[in-house]
């Protein structure tokens, strides 16, 4: 189990140490000024909704090997052949310059700051308390994983190292580790259509983009993302139709995660009301108006101080009124 892990158990300590050195290197100073401290009870309270949600969809569909032995889904078609007719083996142009240097690069492009770009978009949207972005990020990151999720099943299009021969599987050849690591997940290695690291790559970079105002994290995102759809191709692991249909995936995904943002969270925090309810969930918070205690549920959106009747919106993450008054 060590071996057949070891790729991820090499990869997290890594990622933590860049997501540090990303918050001190890729938001400016000003923004950190303006950002506010929250205790751990109440981050804890606002986030886990948001990191369950992600996780639990993350993976199911890292469990797509298992899931489908379960259930005794048995796929024989290939429709690797219809790319090939789409596209022939245009990415095998990518390939004309390979040189280890650049095939080790873009192996850590493709491993590390591929996962970095998920990781740390979620940590600024946290950090800077930006709620509405961070709903809709992770709308579209659960409809991305599941679209995505029949298709690895029902539609399998290999990967182009083993399906073209003028193109070399560079990925899977750089180490053992990384083979194996990646074969748990996708042990025929045909989960290519349609692209998952285009189509995050692509959601990340939009919502960056779009409902940020930090210069240097949308400058990283945009390099990373060119840099990442260049990775797959060029590593022998994606189709060019691959990362069209992952693009336009992530542009359906986040234009119905900014349409329908507030109606699922509406609903979603009821659900959650009902469970900090009978759990006996609560936060406290100082009244704007009085400055009295006031026990709130996390998740109720708005309270009404029962003294004074000053009525405040209410986010774990979003609070802003100090803890003492």
């Amino acid at each position: 189990m060590t071996s057949t892990y070891l790729m991820t158990i090499i990869m997290l300590p890594l990622l933590a140490l860049m997501t540090v050195v990303g918050i001190y290197t890729l938001i400016p100073g000003e923004v950190k000024e303006q950002t506010y401290n929250i205790s751990r009870r109440r981050f804890l309270m606002g986030f886990w909704p948001f990191f369950v949600s992600a996780s639990l969809v993350y993976m199911l569909v890292q469990s797509q090997s298992s899931i489908v032995n379960m259930l005794g889904i048995s796929v024989n078609a290939d429709y690797t052949g219809y790319l090939l007719m789409i596209e022939g083996d245009l990415v095998s142009n990518f390939q004309g310059f390979a040189t280890p240097m650049l095939t080790y690069l873009n192996g850590f492009i493709y491993l590390m700051i591929f996962s970095f770009l998920m990781i740390f978009t979620f940590v600024i949207l946290i950090y800077t308390h930006n709620l509405k972005a961070l709903e809709e990020f992770t709308i579209a990151f659960i409809i991305i994983y599941l679209a995505a999720f029949p298709f690895y099943i029902f539609v399998p299009v290999t990967v182009t190292g083993y399906a073209l021969p003028n193109v070399l599987p560079l990925l899977y050849e750089l180490s053992p580790i990384i083979d194996q690591g990646v074969r748990v997940v996708d042990p025929f290695l045909d989960n290519d259509f349609p692209s998952l690291h285009a189509a995050l790559s692509v959601l990340a970079l939009m919502v960056v983009v779009y409902r940020t105002n930090l210069y240097r994290y949308k400058v990283f995102a945009a390099l990373s993302t060119a840099a990442i759809l260049f990775s797959t191709v060029y590593l022998g692991i994606h189709w060019i139709t691959d990362l069209v249909a992952g693009a336009v995936l992530a542009l359906v995904s986040y234009y119905f995660a900014i349409k329908y943002r507030e109606v699922i969270f509406r609903k979603v925090h009821r659900i959650l009301v009902v469970l900090e309810v009978r759990l006996g969930i609560r936060d406290l918070i100082y009244c704007a108006g009085c400055s009295k205690e006031i026990s709130v549920i996390p998740h109720i959106g708005s309270v009404e101080c029962p003294s004074c009747g000053e009525k405040m919106d209410y986010h774990p993450l979003t609070f802003v009124l100090n803890e003492g008054v």
